[in-house]
């Protein structure tokens, strides 16, 4: 047994640092334009309290995005553009994000690290308010892929939104669905991470859905919508 033990330290160990690894591989393959324009925006983020994606999330929307040629994508949970930056490296050089936010002022932040990191104007839509009131007037089928990174309360109504949102073949993603640790914690836990695991089994066990949960940063949850 003592043997054993030894064997899972070790298993243990390998894995972190083969995370640890993935987070920074995701780091180094961006141009120096755009890394200066994270790095702002990380800063904007860490001053106001909010946690950005990690790089390993971001080099997967930005795999993801250029995987499904996306030329629409929607984003709920603007923040100051980090995730913005990586899923607009990925999209089309024609593509439109339509990204929504409870908070205007981050998402001044936003508009400026899209435009540090050399994206025109017109490359991103800014729609302020709660994603639930946004996202029933936006288009459906309208969409290559719908990435959530808002309230977890609300993670059910998002995907019902995302489904009819995306054309066949899109994808959904979300974020933070590891909350930590706590979502595979037997433990008493709060309500968000109880409706983080309805969620998890609600995409596993959709018959609509395709689905791959990532162990980059906090956990990104992703499916592909059948045709």
């Amino acid at each position: 047994m003592r043997q054993l033990r030894g064997q899972e330290r070790a298993i243990t160990g390998n894995r972190q640092t083969s995370l640890a690894f993935a987070e920074a591989y995701g780091a180094g393959i961006i141009d120096e334009t755009a890394d200066a324009a994270l790095q702002w925006a990380r800063d904007r983020a860490h001053e106001a309290g909010i946690r950005a994606v990690s790089s390993g999330t971001g080099a997967a929307l930005r795999m993801l995005a250029a995987t499904a040629d996306a030329k629409a994508v929607a984003e709920i949970g603007t923040g100051t553009g980090v995730s913005g930056i990586y899923l607009l490296l990925g999209m089309r050089p024609d593509g439109v994000l339509t990204t929504v936010d409870l908070e205007p002022e981050r998402q001044q932040f936003a508009k400026q690290s899209f435009r540090e990191a050399g994206f025109a104007g017109n490359r991103a839509r800014f729609i302020p308010g709660r994603a639930l009131d946004v996202l029933p007037r936006l288009a459906d089928g309208g969409y290559d892929l719908v990435f959530c990174d808002g309230d977890r309360m609300e993670s059910l109504e998002y995907l019902a939104e995302s489904l009819r949102l995306l054309r066949p073949g899109g994808l959904v993603c979300f974020e933070g669905v590891f909350a930590d640790g706590r979502t595979v914690d037997s433990a008493a836990q709060p309500e968000q991470v109880l409706r983080l695991r309805e969620l998890l089994r609600a995409i596993r066990e959709s018959t609509v859905l395709v689905p791959s949960l990532l162990p980059v940063g906090d956990g990104l949850l992703c499916a592909v919508k059948r045709g």
